[in-house]
């Protein structure tokens, strides 16, 4: 399993350079777990990049997790209704 954690924002600002790094990381392993404890912003745009990964991991047969969710990621899931769409544990702290 690969790990990786994500860092700073993920925003319209950084969304290219984000989608392009973890799909490259998707395509490395079977299974890629992220990390999003340091999330310190989060948008839509940074949303549909979470959403696209969890739709091509299902399409290649992966498993993506996301695991330790910032308040940010938190925020946004929660506005959008999108919790329980990701399927993934949320431990609140």
């Amino acid at each position: 399993m690969l790990k990786h954690a994500i860092s700073g924002e993920l925003t319209i600002y950084t969304a290219a350079a984000e989608k392009a790094a973890l799909h490259a990381l998707l395509d490395r392993d079977s299974e890629l777990e992220l990390n999003l404890a340091q999330i310190n912003e989060m948008d839509s745009a940074g949303l549909q990049i979470l959403i696209a990964l969890k739709t091509e991991a299902a399409k290649k047969n992966k498993k993506l997790s996301y695991v330790m969710h910032s308040k940010a990621v938190l925020d946004i899931l929660e506005m959008t209704n999108m919790t329980i769409a990701f399927g993934d544990q949320i431990i609140l702290t």
